[in-house]
C-alpha cells in the first residue's frame, strides 16, 4: 500500500526567529526534519511532500533534498498566496500571510500516493507516532475514517512561553472536539485560550492535544477542495482576517457526522522548536537518542 508522508514547511518560524526547518540540531548537522523522515521511511513510508514557499525551494534542495533524494523519493510543492480562487485574485495582494494549513495540506493532492501522513516539519514526533500511523492506514477500511497521533500537553509545552495547540475532547477512542487554543502555564495549571475567542478553560497537564500529526485517506482532498473554494465565498474582509486551519474543517465534519477521528496515543517522545531558547534542549534530546542507539550517529551516512 502506498503511503505518502505530507510535510507542512512553509512557515518561517516568527517566535523562533528564522528558518527553523533547517536549524541544525543533530550531531552531523542533521534537521529535525531529517528524523522525521528516517522514522516514516523505517515506518513504511515510501514517498515525502515537501510543502514550501517557492522562494525556499533552492534553500531546501541543497540542504534537505540533497541528503534525501537517493534515499527516499521526494517532491516540492508550493503554497502561494496567490493561489487562490480566480474570482478571488486580488485579495492575495492585501494578505501578507499564506492562508493556513488547509491550504497547505491541499496544494499536495496532485503529489500524494494513497493514504497519507501530515506532519509540521520544524516537529519532532518519535519512531512510534510514525509506526502507529503505518499500522493505522494498514488496518483501517473505513474511507471516511482518520486518526490524530495525539501527546499530553505537558510533553508539548515549552518554558519559554505559550504555545497553539488543539485540545482534544474525547469518547473512547474517538475524538469529538478539537479546539485550537493558546495554551499558556499560569501558577502549575495550564489554561487554554480558544482561537476562535470564545472563553478559555483549564486543562489537565496530561490532556491530549493534537501536534498537526494527522492520518487522512486520500478523499480527503474532495472535503480540503470544498472548503478552500467555499471559503473564499464568504465577505472580503472576513477572508482577510481569517485563517483555514485543519482543526476547523476536521471540527465540522465531525460535527456533521460525515467523518470519525480516531485518537492515537504516541508513547514516543516529541520534541519541538518553538522558541530559539528551546534550541539547546532539542539537541541535548537528540544526542541522548543517538548515544541510547536509537539513530546513527551519521543518520544518513
Amino acid at each position: 500500500m502506498e503511503k505518502t508522508l505530507v510535510v507542512m514547511a512553509a512557515g518561517m518560524g516568527s517566535r523562533f526567529g528564522g528558518l527553523k526547518q533547517i536549524e541544525p540540531v543533530g550531531p552531523n548537522g542533521e534537521f529535525l526534519i531529517d528524523y522525521s523522515v528516517y522514522d516514516a521511511k523505517q515506518a513504511g513510508f515510501t514517498k515525502i511532500v515537501f510543502i514550501i514557499k517557492k522562494e525556499l525551494e533552492s534553500a531546501f534542495r541543497e540542504t534537505i533534498g540533497k541528503r534525501l533524494e537517493d534515499k527516499i523519493e521526494v517532491e516540492y510543492v508550493f503554497q502561494e498566496i496567490d493561489d487562490i480562487p480566480e474570482a478571488k485574485k486580488y485579495l492575495a495582494e492585501r494578505r501578507t500571510k499564506p492562508w493556513g494549513t488547509v491550504q497547505a495540506v491541499l496544494v499536495a493532492k496532485n503529489a500524494t500516493r494513497g493514504d497519507f501522513l501530515v506532519i509540521n516539519a520544524d516537529d519532532f514526533y518519535g519512531r512510534d507516532a510514525y509506526i502507529q500511523a503505518s499500522k493505522f492506514i494498514d488496518d483501517s477500511k473505513n474511507d471516511r475514517e482518520y486518526a490524530c497521533i495525539s501527546y499530553p500537553y505537558q510533553v508539548t509545552a515549552s518554558k519559554f512561553g505559550s504555545v497553539k495547540r488543539a485540545v482534544i475532547s474525547l469518547e473512547g477512542n474517538s475524538i469529538k472536539r478539537l479546539v485550537e487554543s493558546k495554551i499558556e502555564n499560569k501558577e502549575g495549571e495550564a489554561i487554554a485560550y480558544p482561537l476562535d475567542g470564545s472563553r478559555e478553560f483549564k486543562i489537565e497537564l496530561n490532556a491530549s492535544v493534537s501536534m498537526n500529526m494527522f492520518v487522512f485517506k486520500n478523499s480527503f482532498f474532495g472535503d480540503l477542495e470544498e472548503y478552500f473554494n467555499d471559503f473564499f465565498m464568504m465577505d472580503d474582509d472576513k477572508i482577510l482576517a481569517s485563517e483555514l486551519v485543519l482543526a476547523d474543517i476536521i471540527e465540522e465534519k465531525l460535527k456533521s457526522g460525515e467523518i470519525t477521528l480516531r485518537n492515537v496515543t504516541s508513547s514516543g517522545m516529541w520534541i519541538g522548536m518553538t522558541y530559539r531558547e528551546d534550541l539547546d534542549s532539542v539537541k541535548i534530546n537528540i544526542d541522548e537518542l543517538v548515544k541510547k542507539g536509537e539513530y546513527p550517529n551519521n543518520l544518513w551516512g
